[in-house]
């Protein structure tokens, strides 16, 4: 998953996703560390059509290093620190 172009771009989103506010717009009213950041806002950091940016994000979300919340008819991502350590873990012990 790491070494393809896809990977890649997972992997950014990951390590943006690590602090919001330093790689996203401020939202209305809305602490994006908190809350997360939407699709659209994904897509717009990596210069992709929204669609692509929501395919990687589903991803993310079905492995479970993304937890998902809606706001206003709309989903807002962030991660899941808990599951992103205990799959660093099952990583360093080699499975």
């Amino acid at each position: 998953m790491t070494g393809t172009p896809s990977g890649r771009m997972r992997q950014t989103i990951l390590e943006s996703l690590k602090d919001p506010p330093a790689h996203f717009p401020a939202q209305r009213r809305r602490d994006t560390a908190e809350t997360g950041v939407t699709a659209r806002a994904v897509a717009a950091k990596l210069g992709v059509p929204r669609r692509t940016a929501l395919a990687h994000l589903r991803f993310l979300t079905r492995l479970g290093v993304l937890r998902t919340r809606r706001i206003h008819g709309r989903t807002h991502y962030r991660r899941d620190e808990v599951r992103i350590a205990e799959v660093a873990r099952m990583f360093e012990k080699g499975w």
